[in-house]
């Protein structure tokens, strides 16, 4: 494989700091190695899946109306829509970054990771949240997504 050809999905080219030498991680598998991977984006495993992180607003109809946040969410869900149509605006005018808010206001406790629930496949999510982030392209955000653990907002990641 040419130096020059891209790399599969996932690979990045990186250099030791203890042996200046390159060598090539994978941040879906966390893997390393010396050798140049080889592979394409085409075919199973890895591949099927996606990354993402997401900003969870519950309100008092959600299947658990808690959250690290608050002990008992009594929010109407029409107005856990207007705060995430508030976080939406924020993000998009580059008021906020979709980390920093979900990091203080997700309901959800991937909120200490910034909202990152990491890589999963097909049938590992609720239906509706799994169908709106393959939507996505990488570094794509959603509008409001609605499931039955309350209304979120997601950003494609991986």
């Amino acid at each position: 494989m040419a130096d020059d050809e891209p790399l599969p999905s996932g690979w990045e080219k990186r250099m030791s700091r203890n042996t200046g030498q390159i060598y090539y991680f994978n941040h879906m598998s966390n893997q390393s190695q010396w050798e140049r991977p080889t592979g394409s984006d085409s075919g199973g495993g890895e591949h099927d899946k996606v990354r993402c992180s997401h900003l969870l607003v519950k309100h008092n109809q959600s299947r658990r109306p808690s959250s690290w946040r608050q002990e008992r969410i009594t929010r109407t869900k029409e107005e856990a829509l207007e705060i995430l149509n508030d976080y939406i605006r924020m993000i998009k005018s580059g008021e906020a970054t979709f980390q920093s808010l979900a990091s203080k206001n997700s309901d959800c406790s991937s909120a200490r990771e910034g909202g990152d629930l990491g890589y999963f496949g097909r049938g590992q999510m609720q239906k509706a949240f799994e169908e709106a982030t393959y939507l996505l392209k990488v570094g794509e955000m959603s509008d409001p997504v609605f499931t039955d653990s309350g209304i979120h907002i997601i950003l494609r990641t991986g």
